[in-house]
């Protein structure tokens, strides 16, 4: 089996790669540096379900890959607040697709102003706790949640979630 993530980031891909190897005990996971076509951070689920959708798809187009899959952040505003959330679409070569969605984390206030006022995540959170590109490491879920659920393992629920097609197809058909 082999898997193109549509994306460069060491944490989207380890999540990949944690449940690929998990399912094909052989599978090969490559990674695709591709552009969603939304914004830095994008504010919504729909946002980031198309996002994701654009990195599945152009990283299946740049490889000869099996699958193609995308992962794509999102913070969501809503009448209780900011919460922090994550998307991953999975796409086969026929265009078969699944998307699986993660679990909502609400925002601290003070992070959550920072994002209405047009900044992305990341950076918000690399200022909040004194640190360089933690969304490469443990994203906000991870500092929030005191490593209790890093952004990898928020992640990897997403793909297990987005593969259940692939995985158990004769519920799909």
């Amino acid at each position: 089996m082999r898997i193109a993530v549509g994306s460069q980031n060491p944490v989207k891909i380890q999540a990949v790669k944690n449940v690929a190897t998990n399912i094909w005990g052989d599978a090969e996971v490559l990674s695709v540096d591709v552009f969603p076509g939304v914004s830095e951070q994008p504010t919504s689920d729909d946002e980031a379900i198309k996002g994701a959708t654009t990195r599945a798809e152009l990283s299946l187009q740049e490889t000869n890959a099996d699958l193609g899959i995308g992962l794509e952040g999102c913070t969501v505003e809503t009448a209780y607040g900011m919460f922090v959330s994550g998307w991953v679409v999975a796409m086969d070569k026929n265009g078969e697709m699944g998307i699986g969605g993660g679990g909502k984390l609400l925002l601290p206030e003070r992070i959550a102003s920072e994002i209405r006022k047009g900044k992305e995540l990341g950076p918000v959170m690399d200022k909040f706790v004194g640190d360089y590109n933690t969304k490469q490491k443990q994203g906000a879920v991870g500092i929030l949640t005191c490593d209790l659920v890093p952004r990898t393992t928020a992640f990897e629920r997403c793909v297990i979630y987005a593969l259940a097609r692939f995985i158990n197809p004769d519920y799909y058909r």
